[in-house]
């Protein structure tokens, strides 16, 4: 039976395509106030702001490619059973070819009714548009998860995070909760690392082996390494 590798990314690996990371040092997210464009408050305050900020984001998205980093996660599929979450919205996994992805934070590249969240739908093309119903008759808002909502895939990525023999985390500061709290529940034989340029700045487990580097050096010298 093949071992289970469990990987982990965050913006870091989404940044090397091209995309700007989830939050700036300015607190602001490419030009917009988080409390503009990414609340629920904000959509009952602001819908058109807030259709126009993801309609920009998601054109950017559709523009980026997969990178070395998601081409090599493609190639661990040869000889481990893999999974991988992702706290991006993008979908770059799946374009670089990965077919297990769970996304926590939702898809830029779908709708979900206003009225209940389960109701999802593909968008096609960049934009999302004002007057767009779901079948329930309410206005279409974009897939995310907006601060101050649930993250609905919390408990199914912890199932597969307590699964795996290798736990990989690519990209990601793991300050973000409850997503942060996933690196704590591996089991106790399982092989813990990280990918980021600026591991060192955060807390990590002793467990965890450390690789400070970027997403598209470090996973494919890591996926190299480990298939070998």
């Amino acid at each position: 039976m093949k071992k289970k590798i469990v990987v982990f990314t965050g913006a870091g690996i989404s940044a090397e395509s091209g995309l700007r990371t989830f939050r700036g040092q300015d607190g602001l997210w490419e030009g917009y106030n988080l409390e503009d464009v990414a609340t629920p408050e904000a959509w009952i305050r602001n819908p058109e702001l807030v259709q126009r900020f993801y309609n920009l984001r998601r054109a950017a998205c559709r523009k980026a490619e997969p990178n070395e980093a998601h081409k090599a996660l493609l190639a661990l599929e040869e000889k481990y059973n893999v999974v991988i979450i992702t706290q991006n919205i993008d979908d770059l996994h799946e374009r670089a070819g990965s077919e297990e992805v769970l996304h926590l934070h939702g898809e830029i590249i779908k709708s979900q009714s206003s009225k209940d969240p389960k109701l999802v739908y593909p968008i096609i093309g960049d934009n999302l548009e004002m007057g767009e119903l779901c079948e329930l008759g309410t206005q279409l808002r974009p897939h995310v998860v907006w601060f101050g909502e649930a993250v609905p895939n919390i408990d199914p990525a912890i199932r597969l995070v307590s699964e795996a023999d290798i736990f990989i985390v690519v990209g990601t500061s793991l300050q973000v909760y409850p997503a942060a709290n996933l690196l704590y529940e591996v089991k106790a034989d399982c092989e813990v690392l990280v990918i980021d340029p600026n591991a060192d700045a955060f807390i990590v487990p002793s467990i965890t082996r450390v690789i400070k580097d970027n997403a598209s050096t470090g996973v494919p010298k890591l996926v190299k390494n480990i298939t070998k």
